[in-house]
């Protein structure tokens, strides 16, 4: 009998697999009352955001976190308006915000509080409008296009070079990886026994099963290239 995949263990909510989400400080999210003016009040590190998070308060005496930009300071102002300034920081509608700026958090659905570009260092390009969509340049360099009320913080997450430096040790990673729940080591699939994984096999020069798989594959066995659009070298 075959055991269960690391994803679907992940999702069983086991010890093993379960986020510490007790020890985060917060999601950073858009406020959802527009025309709002607020100070950062502090400059937070979150284990489970790869992006220092900033404690904002504002005018109407709420507070909350947002994803701090890239040279925002303590004590620095922070404009939620589709009137603000485009400075780095504010908080603009896309359709507000001119082409060839640099935007982060951007929203899905207006009001959803950000769900695109909040990893530590990165950013978006605002490249082209048209009547109701504004077409974006993720960092995949993919363009998406958004409704034009979906709100984003202009300027690059803070946090950049993060990547540089180098962990030099596994149990650093270890432990980093941990604080968000992430599973280190990662054995390859085709490492594995058969039990434990569809690539698995048997001790010999090349282990792997790897094969194209039917998109309407049972749970378990649904790995690897899924519904392949073709096999083979590509002939030219």
């Amino acid at each position: 009998m075959g055991k269960n995949l690391i994803q679907q263990a992940r999702g069983k909510g086991s010890p093993t697999y379960r986020s510490p989400s007790f020890k985060f400080v917060g999601k950073p999210i858009h406020p959802k009352d527009g025309d709002l003016a607020g100070k950062v009040s502090n400059l937070i590190h979150c284990a489970g955001h790869t992006a220092p998070l900033a404690h904002v308060v504002f005018e109407d005496n709420t507070d909350g976190l947002i994803l701090a930009s890239e040279g925002i300071a303590i004590g620095e102002s922070i404009l939620v308006s589709k009137n603000a300034e485009v400075k780095s920081g504010n908080v603009l509608p896309l359709d507000s915000i001119p082409e060839g700026t640099l935007v982060h958090n951007i929203e899905l659905i207006p009001g959803d509080g950000g769900k695109f570009v909040r990893a530590s260092g990165t950013f978006a390009k605002i490249v082209g409008k048209k009547n109701d969509e504004v077409s974006v340049m993720l960092p995949s360099k993919k363009i998406k296009i958004f409704n034009s009320k979906c709100r984003a913080s202009v300027g690059i997450v803070a946090g950049g070079g993060r990547l540089d430096k180098p962990f030099l040790k596994a149990g650093r990673r270890m432990h980093k990886m941990r604080a968000r729940n992430k599973l280190y080591p990662r054995s390859s699939a085709a490492s594995m026994n058969a039990v434990d994984h569809p690539f698995g096999n048997k001790h010999s020069s090349r282990k792997s099963k790897a094969r194209p798989i039917s998109r309407n594959a049972p749970p378990g066995r649904k790995v690897g290239m899924v519904a392949a659009r073709r096999t083979g070298r590509n002939k030219k």
